[in-house]
C-alpha cells in the first residue's frame, strides 16, 4: 500500500500535536514569535469542557465510564483557507489556540517548512530530553526481584 500526500500530512499533524501537547504555552508562543504568522480568524474561540474517560475491565474486557477530564479546545482558519484544531487536557485556552494555529500552519504549503524547521525541532528536543530524564529517574528506582530455589535433600 502506498502512502499518499494526505497520509503524510496527517502523520505530520499527529506527530506535531503530540509534541505541542507536551509543551508549555509560553514555550510554544516564544518559538512562534520568530515566525511571520499570517492573518487568521478564530472559528472557535478557546473554550473549556469535559470529556468522558473510558476504561476496560481487565484492560480488554467490557468498557465502562471511568471519569471525566477537563479539556480546552480552539479552532482557527488561515486567510488561505487551512483550518487548524487544538485540544489540550486541562484549562489552557491560550495553549489550545496556539496549537490550533500551528496545526493550520503545518497544512499551509507556505508555512509548513518554517514550522518544521523553526518551531518543532527545539520543542521536540526539549520533550525528548524531559522523557529521557524521567526514564532515568524511573530506572534509578528499579528493583530486581529474584527467587532462590532451595535444594531438597
Amino acid at each position: 500500500m502506498t502512502r499518499t500526500r494526505s497520509d503524510d500530512l496527517q502523520a505530520k499533524r499527529q506527530e506535531a500535536m503530540g509534541v505541542l501537547s507536551h509543551c508549555q504555552t509560553a514555550e510554544i508562543a516564544r518559538h512562534l514569535d520568530d515566525v511571520a504568522v499570517p492573518d487568521h480568524e478564530q472559528l472557535r474561540a478557546p473554550e473549556d469542557g469535559l470529556v468522558m474517560l473510558r476504561g476496560r475491565i481487565g484492560g480488554d474486557g467490557a468498557p465502562f465510564n471511568l471519569s471525566e477530564a477537563t479539556v480546552s479546545r480552539a479552532a482557527v482558519r488561515l486567510g488561505s483557507g487551512e483550518v487548524g484544531f487544538g485540544y489540550v487536557l486541562g484549562r489552557d485556552g491560550a495553549k489550545a489556540q496556539l496549537i490550533a494555529l500551528c496545526d493550520a500552519l503545518i497544512q499551509s504549503p507556505c508555512y509548513a517548512a518554517t514550522i518544521e524547521t523553526q518551531v518543532l525541532p527545539p520543542l521536540r528536543a526539549r520533550v525528548a530530553a524531559e522523557r529521557k530524564r524521567k526514564a532515568e529517574e524511573t530506572a534509578a528506582t528499579k528493583v530486581d526481584f529474584y527467587t532462590l530455589v532451595r535444594g531438597e535433600g
